[in-house]
């Protein structure tokens, strides 16, 4: 029965993990679906792209809950029902790949930087705490969040091993790990190659924030034919 349990537990992480909050957030917003420009994936880093902040930092905090509510609840829940931190990690691993491949969103998923804090978190908040602080410090100097999040996702399975001890939390972040560093080898390619976007750089293609005004027609840009400078005053 704590078999079933845990296997039940994992689902409900996968459905949860697989509602796609880039996408809703953006339809809800009335913008482009973040799978649409930039770089294609359906996370947070994409949806700042679209130049619109506030769904970018709605994305983030409902991605990162999705891991980290599903764990929460199992830690808090599940101890009378013999769910530890074996399940704990099997749910956050099952939420992490929901957002890798959500069934809800015909499985494109994003890269699952934000699940994968959530998750982290939910396991070890100190640990998430030292994982956080080391992709702030690498996204600060780099300006890079591809770079930022492969970098974080290596340090978090080694800060557990190194810090606390092996089981299933060290070998959820393994696996996490790997999976987050193969979902950015479009980013390795052009990190190498020095054409990656850095943090804020607006995307082609995106939907303008709202309340974007358009340019006076005097602004750059060749002028309709016959188009005056001087505009007549009105009879008063």
């Amino acid at each position: 029965m704590q078999t079933a349990y845990s296997l039940l537990a994992a689902l409900a992480g996968y459905l949860i993990g697989s509602l796609s909050f880039a996408v809703i957030v953006s339809r809800a917003m009335g913008l482009s679906d973040p799978r649409s420009y930039g770089s294609g994936n359906p996370g947070a880093t994409n949806v700042l792209r679209s130049g619109n902040k506030a769904a970018a930092i709605l994305t983030l905090v409902f991605d990162a809950l999705k891991g980290y509510l599903p764990v929460l609840a199992v830690k808090l829940w599940g101890a009378p029902y013999g769910l530890e931190e074996g399940t704990m990690a099997l749910v956050g691993l099952g939420a992490f790949l929901g957002h890798l491949w959500p069934v809800f969103f015909r499985f494109e998923g994003g890269k699952g930087v934000a699940t994968a804090a959530g998750v982290i978190f939910g396991l070890n908040p100190l640990l998430g705490v030292a994982t956080l602080a080391t992709w702030i410090i690498i996204a600060a100097f780099s300006r890079y969040s591809s770079l930022a999040a492969i970098v974080s996702a290596a340090f978090a399975p080694m800060y557990q091993l190194l810090i606390w001890e092996a089981g299933p939390t060290a070998l959820a972040l393994i696996i996490m790990g790997l999976l987050l560093v193969w979902r950015h080898q479009a980013n390795i390619k052009k990190l190498l190659a020095g054409t990656e976007s850095k943090l804020g750089q607006k995307a082609a293609g995106a939907t303008p924030a709202p309340g974007t005004s358009k340019k006076h027609p005097h602004g750059t840009g060749p002028k309709p034919a016959g188009h005056s400078h001087h505009h007549p005053s009105r009879k008063k």
